[in-house]
């Protein structure tokens, strides 16, 4: 005889899936690449720098999920996205500095 489930009893939650390695930002006006790795946790939380620069994309409590310079000044967030996911999502981002803006694709790299 095969256990049959109660329709009461809740479905097994999926483990989460593990946080990628690298990160891709493209930018969507002209295809530019910028590169990310994993460079341990903040705010228990996967961290990621970039690979040419001071440039961090991370998590905390006050801003969600977002890229800032070496200073702490944040430079992007994204759109559309749970701030509070266990891993950067994977849309798009919008870029600030000075008097720039851009739109970039975050891709997981795996």
């Amino acid at each position: 005889m095969t256990d049959i489930p109660s329709p009461s009893a809740p479905a097994p939650t999926p483990a989460p899936a593990p946080a990628p390695a690298t990160l891709t930002f493209v930018r969507h006006l002209d295809g530019l690449r910028h590169r990310f790795a994993r460079a341990g946790e903040r705010n228990g939380r996967p961290a990621y720098r970039r690979a040419d620069g001071e440039v961090w994309c991370l998590w905390s409590p006050t801003e969600g999920w977002h890229c800032a310079i070496g200073d702490g000044r944040v430079t992007a967030h994204p759109l559309d996205a749970p701030a509070d996911a266990p891993r950067p999502p994977a849309t798009v981002w919008r870029s600030f500095k000075d008097d720039r803006s851009y739109l970039y694709d975050l891709r997981d790299d795996g």
